[in-house]
């Protein structure tokens, strides 16, 4: 019998269903997959509330990347007690989030604050980094990591069991219809390590996919082809716009006209569509591709 996978929902801004982080229970506590950020935190303790449950009972968080919406409460939760597991290369930002931070408010400036909450240094006695395809046991739990960059290059997905924790190299997924999106924020998205982590999350062999936006899903072979597809239609979006090199701004009003249009003819309702722009804004995405494009593809075009 498989063990019990409880969604959280971290009602980020308000709205449901965006970010959650996944709890699993065990004798002395339990595991969180996801932080979320520290504007949560409160929804975080709601939350955990029904399971009588409260931080300090968290034992273990396990990280799929350091972004804020998914690691941002992470030194608060080490402060409650729990051990934080993560990819290497994300350890240094996670010891100190300075630079993390200065980046993350060029981007959002004054929003900061109100989207993303404090984001405290973790202890570095908290910390614990794996590598590829190692086995992460907590209390009878036993974890897999597989390292599996294209959003990020500090990013792991976790296979338990039969159900493969997607971050977001398995895209953004919001409950309803099936629409799978690519988040390409920079500055490391890279398309062609994106299809190569595709690849890796297929050969788990997983029979459900619990993206971190947001929810589980039993239809892994099809979500898979989803967001093959977006891989695909993303990479024709970038060689029909960005040969000419167009400012950002320019990109990002034809990406997020193009996101709309793609989110409509799939299925998805216009009041959904502010849902998926909080789990991932489409603006964010524009930096992300002229940067890769520039460094990695105006050699070859």
């Amino acid at each position: 019998m498989s063990t019990e996978i409880y969604t959280l929902d971290l009602n980020f801004q308000g709205i449901p269903q965006v970010i959650a982080s996944y709890l699993i229970k065990h004798p002395h506590g339990a595991v969180l997959i996801e932080s979320g950020p520290g504007s949560t935190i409160e929804a975080l303790k709601a939350a955990l509330k029904p399971f009588d449950l409260t931080p300090t009972d968290i034992t273990d968080v396990l990280l799929t990347h350091i972004h804020l919406d998914h690691a941002g409460a992470s030194g608060w939760l080490a402060r409650q007690g729990a051990r934080i597991h993560l990819h290497p290369n994300g350890v240094a930002h996670m010891l100190n989030p300075e630079k993390l931070i200065g980046s993350a408010t060029r981007i959002y400036g004054d929003m900061m604050q109100q989207l993303w909450g404090e984001f405290l240094p973790v202890p570095a006695d908290a910390l614990i980094a794996h590598h590829d395809n190692e086995e992460v046991a907590i209390e009878g739990l036993r974890f897999c990591t597989l390292d599996t960059p294209g959003h990020a290059d500090h990013h792991f997905a976790y296979l338990f069991e039969d159900t493969l924790f997607t971050g977001d190299v398995g895209g953004v997924r919001l409950p309803g219809p099936l629409h799978v999106r690519v988040p390409m924020p920079p500055p490391e998205f890279h398309l062609e390590k994106w299809r190569d982590s595709l690849k890796r999350l297929r050969s788990a062999r997983p029979q459900r996919l619990a993206p971190t936006h947001f929810g589980i899903y039993d239809d892994a072979e099809r979500h898979f082809a989803a967001l093959e597809r977006g891989l695909d239609e993303v990479e024709a979006f970038m060689c029909e716009v960005l040969p000419a090199d167009p400012p950002v701004p320019v990109i990002s009003d034809r990406f997020m006209a193009w996101t709309e249009e793609h989110s409509l003819e799939q299925g998805v309702p216009r009041e959904a569509l502010p849902p998926y722009e909080a789990a991932n804004p489409s603006w964010m995405s524009a930096t992300g591709m002229q940067r890769y494009w520039r460094k990695y593809r105006t050699t070859t075009n």
